[in-house]
């Protein structure tokens, strides 16, 4: 669809040989999930979704993930689910990585293959159905909608990565962009989830400090990144989350293109005690 690799994990399980030793981290400012760890024995399952597991790479929960809950989801040929989200609360966006499926979004089919993006607002009415003869995986990102006053909530929409072309950072030359599927000017939407991409030797040259929650999945290629006062080698298939205001920047080092998958929180007012 989009002639990119879009990394995909297989599970499985490895042998009684392998070191334990692994990139693993989970502090109170970041944690690491490194690819190693998407195994077999680490996948759930969920309420009315046939023939379909999944990894929690992301989940509100004290001292970690506060604003959303990140899966990857693997549906076997045949499965899928017609009650894929039992919280009326909750928008998504799904992003596929391997295969192929059919999203009904209100009775409307839509073919979703690798590089397909899709926007679910919160209450949509929608299901999915694997009907190729191979597995199909795919991101599914969630978070509570919040309204805001005076504003429509937004619609659903279908896309995907070709579609929507990068947007260099100013004074990069291109060597980071940053492909958003909603303009971040759209007060509809409290969350944006886009693809940042760095050429070889792109650089974040600062390390960035704000209020913006992450998660953040490795699509393609590897690099060094920042989180907080360390350096941790990241490549295609780790997930990083890093709680809002952890200091993070990244060195991308080639030789490819390193790519991945954020989130994160925007265009609402700071939530004040318990209200």
């Amino acid at each position: 669809m989009t002639g990119r690799t879009y990394y995909a994990p297989q599970g499985g399980h490895p042998g009684q040989e392998q070191l334990l030793t692994d990139r693993a981290m989970f502090t109170e400012a970041y944690a690491v999930i490194p690819k190693g760890t998407l195994r077999d024995i680490t996948t759930s399952r969920l309420p009315h979704w046939e023939d379909t597991r999944l990894w929690v790479i992301a989940r509100p929960l004290s001292g970690f993930a506060e604003t959303f809950s990140h899966y990857v989801m693997e549906v076997a040929p045949g499965g899928g689910s017609s009650r894929p989200e039992p919280d009326r609360q909750a928008e998504a966006v799904l992003f596929v990585v391997e295969g192929a499926m059919q999203l009904t979004i209100s009775d409307k089919e839509h073919e979703m293959e690798a590089g397909g993006y899709a926007f679910l607002p919160a209450g949509a009415h929608w299901s999915l159905r694997n009907a190729s003869q191979a597995p199909v995986r795919f991101h599914w990102i969630r978070k509570a909608y919040e309204a805001a006053e005076g504003i429509e909530p937004p619609e659903a929409f279908v896309t995907s990565d070709a579609a929507v072309d990068p947007i260099a950072m100013p004074g990069t030359e291109g060597r980071w962009a940053t492909t958003r599927f909603v303009s971040p000017e759209d007060m509809r939407h409290d969350m944006h989830v886009t693809i940042v991409t760095f050429q070889p030797g792109g650089v974040i040259p600062f390390p960035e400090t704000h209020v913006m929650e992450h998660g953040l999945y490795v699509l393609e290629g590897k690099a060094v990144y920042r989180l907080n006062q360390d350096w941790a080698e990241v490549e295609a298939g780790d997930y990083m989350w890093l709680r809002a205001f952890c200091p993070q920047a990244c060195y991308a080092g080639g030789p490819g293109p390193f790519r991945y998958l954020l989130y994160k929180d925007v265009n609402r007012h700071m939530r004040l005690g318990s209200r």
